[in-house]
């Protein structure tokens, strides 16, 4: 078995953990994991940068890598942060030449990296890995879909309001899994911009900060309302 980021059979390989493989029998996970090798990086790293050679597939088994884009003025867009047993790179299996998007490590992580021709061939075998791969990049198509649309057509305090909602929990608490710099980023404004729109929902009582990665939502009619 050539992929090592199971060393310790108390905690699951990648390709356990990952959607696109955890349907297939432990025959089946070993094919995969001996055309797989594990690599660390540390926080700040790059795993890999636009104009970089593809044609491997990358599982994140512990950690968290930020994927983002540059204009050509150098401004950052943040595409998606991604945890434990996502993938990255996909799309260079598919389209021949350089990867347009770059990975980086937010905090000590663990990837395991895929040979791309090995695994099209294991996709002809067992035909389930192609389709959840396919339900993914469907998956990922329609959230870049809707946040184009939002970009587009929603100002700045609607784009806010439908961030909070969309990832505040039951209780209406929202606990951030990227800074603030890059949230901004995600939705399409500057730090400071969502800072004071944020400053200015609590000044009306609608949320509470807490910290630097947790908001309480206190009144979500009146946020509603912004909509």
């Amino acid at each position: 078995m050539s992929c090592s980021c199971g060393h310790d059979r108390t905690e699951k390989t990648c390709i356990e953990i990952v959607p696109i493989f955890n349907t297939l029998t432990y025959d089946e996970m070993m094919e995969v994991a001996r055309i797989t090798v594990a690599r660390s990086y540390k926080k700040g790293e790059m795993v890999y940068m636009a104009g970089d050679r593809g044609e491997k597939l990358f599982v994140i088994h512990k950690g968290k890598v930020k994927i983002s884009r540059l204009s050509h003025t150098g401004k950052e867009q943040v595409i998606r942060i991604l945890g434990p047993g996502d993938f990255m790179g996909e799309l260079s299996l598919f389209v021949h030449g350089p990867l347009t998007d770059n990975a980086e490590v937010l905090e000590d992580t663990t990837v395991c990296i895929i040979d791309g021709e090995k695994l099209k061939n294991l996709m002809a075998k067992y035909p389930t890995i192609a389709f959840k791969v396919l339900e993914e990049l469907s998956s990922r198509l329609e959230r870049a879909e809707n946040l184009i649309e939002h970009l587009g057509v929603h100002d700045v305090e609607t784009r806010i309001v439908e961030m909070l909602l969309d990832l505040a929990n039951d209780e209406g608490e929202v606990v951030l899994n990227m800074s603030k710099r890059d949230l901004a980023s995600h939705i399409g404004m500057s730090q400071e911009t969502l800072s004071r729109k944020l400053s200015y929902f609590q000044d009306m009582g609608w949320i509470k900060l807490i910290g630097h990665r947790r908001i309480v939502i206190l009144d979500e009619g009146n946020l509603r309302s912004l909509i």
